[in-house]
């Protein structure tokens, strides 16, 4: 499960370093590599809650097979795709097999796993959630620069089908069967709270991934406030209809478990920081310092090994360290990413000063991510594991697409208004960015130690 879980985060970010070379073969407009990079992160962040759901109305087991093969035959069309539309309609088709595949994975562990096995399948899970991002960026660098048998980009999107396969045949094997019973006893799918909801996300989600593009036109502020307005009637929706004891997209009562409200913000915050770290530093190191897909992709393989490490490892750490690792770890990341920025500041690449910057951002975010995530999901009853898992699934999706938008247009407002792209330049916009994820850090930090004080 995790190893299809991590594959499908991989295509969140493994395309990004194959953008230019996608561009160059097949003469692609900048629109149309925005929607090559941000079709599969807009079908995936509007379908995530609905895949949740018909997890546990269908079955868990065969939701998330049937979402597999999907995603693995989307894989194989954009690996062959000709043309920039077919290759944007196939990463829409991608997406849409993530959001069904992902939210199965926390719903089946919920649901098979109990005490210290849970915690630290939880603890696994959160680790491969949050390293996909960076081996993305890693893999996509190697896959590109590799050119394997002169099919340039192609790799980055055919690598996924041999995985498949094998993870297929494998998790036919293995995955529990579906409880009968259990699907008899599950509850509708709510389609007026799934168009709300759908129409909310779709309309924050896509002004926040073009809008850049698009100098930010009128219609991207309308469609924010739009999605405030389908949000608000959602929720209003959603409390009334669980008054009437229907059967609501997501049950209030999980926001009302302990903790879980919290976790919202700290893996929104933590999630920002994460992407717009990767971001932003990917504009500088392959737009201001000129390196290749292939140094800029390893660039970021201390942050990854670190996250997954500390992810995996941080319950085996002394019992009087366990209440302050989350706002250590948030203090620690708004320190580490401010000194990346502060060893970058010359245009220079940093020396060994920024490995140790990274190292940090890495320890950091884990322990902002791992703990809060597998404490949230600790009181979480079996049956509503699938609104628990839709929920966070999403909240960490939106919080990688506010990191993107936010600190992305900041760096790049900043580096206009410093001249344009050059060594000196893009450090100084990039240090303005490290900073103001310093900030969104620090907030995360403050999270916890009111939450403690409480």
């Amino acid at each position: 499960m995790l190893a299809a879980q991590f594959m499908a985060l991989l295509d969140v970010f493994i395309v990004n370093v194959a953008v230019p070379t996608i561009g160059s073969e097949l003469h692609a407009s900048g629109a149309g590599l925005q929607l090559v990079v941000a079709g599969y992160t807009i079908a995936y962040a509007v379908l995530l809650i609905t895949g949740a759901r018909l997890g546990d109305r269908l079955g868990h087991r065969r939701v998330h097979l049937a979402g597999l093969a999907l995603f693995t035959a989307a894989s194989l069309a954009c690996g062959l795709a000709q043309g920039t539309g077919e290759l944007i309609a196939f990463r829409l088709i991608q997406g849409a097999g993530s959001a069904v595949m992902i939210p199965q994975v926390l719903s089946l562990i919920q649901r098979n796993f109990t005490g210290e096995a849970r915690a630290r399948a939880l603890g696994a899970y959160a680790a491969v959630l949050a390293t996909g991002a960076a081996a993305g960026q890693v893999l996509g660098g190697v896959l590109v620069s590799a050119d394997l048998f002169g099919t340039g980009w192609r790799p980055v999107f055919l690598v996924n089908v041999p995985v498949g396969v094998v993870l297929l045949a494998v998790g036919r094997r293995v995955l529990p069967r579906d409880d009968a019973r259990a699907l008899e006893r599950s509850r509708g799918l709510d389609l007026p709270g799934l168009v709300l909801l759908a129409a909310a996300v779709s309309m924050f989600t896509v002004p926040l991934v073009l809008g850049q593009e698009e100098d930010w036109p009128l219609w991207s502020w309308l469609s924010l406030g739009a999605a405030v307005v389908c949000f608000g009637l959602f929720c209003l929706y959603e409390f009334r209809l669980a008054r009437r004891g229907g059967a609501p997209l997501i049950a209030p009562r999980v926001l009302r478990h302990p903790g879980v409200g919290l976790a919202v913000f700290r893996l929104l915050a933590v999630m920002a920081v994460n992407a717009g770290f990767l971001f932003t530093l990917t504009l500088h190191i392959q737009g201001g310092l000129g390196y290749s897909a292939l140094r800029a992709g390893l660039t970021f393989a201390p942050t990854a090994v670190v996250f997954g490490v500390v992810g995996l490892t941080w319950r085996n750490w002394p019992a009087s360290w366990q209440r302050g690792l989350i706002p250590g770890g948030f203090a620690l990341a708004a320190i580490s990413v401010a000194g990346a920025g502060r060893v970058l500041r010359d245009g220079g690449d940093g020396g060994p000063w920024l490995y140790v910057a990274f190292a940090g951002v890495g320890v950091g975010l884990a322990l902002g991510f791992s703990p809060t995530l597998t404490k949230a999901l600790a009181t979480v009853r079996a049956e509503d594991a699938a609104d628990a898992s839709g929920l966070l699934a999403t909240v960490t999706q939106l919080g990688q697409l506010i990191g993107v938008a936010a600190f992305g247009t900041l760096f790049l407002n900043r580096l206009e208004s410093l001249g344009g792209p050059g060594a000196y330049t893009s450090a100084e916009a990039l240090l303005a960015c490290m900073y103001a994820l310093a900030g969104t850090a620090t907030l995360g930090a403050v999270s916890g130690l009111v939450r403690r004080r409480r």
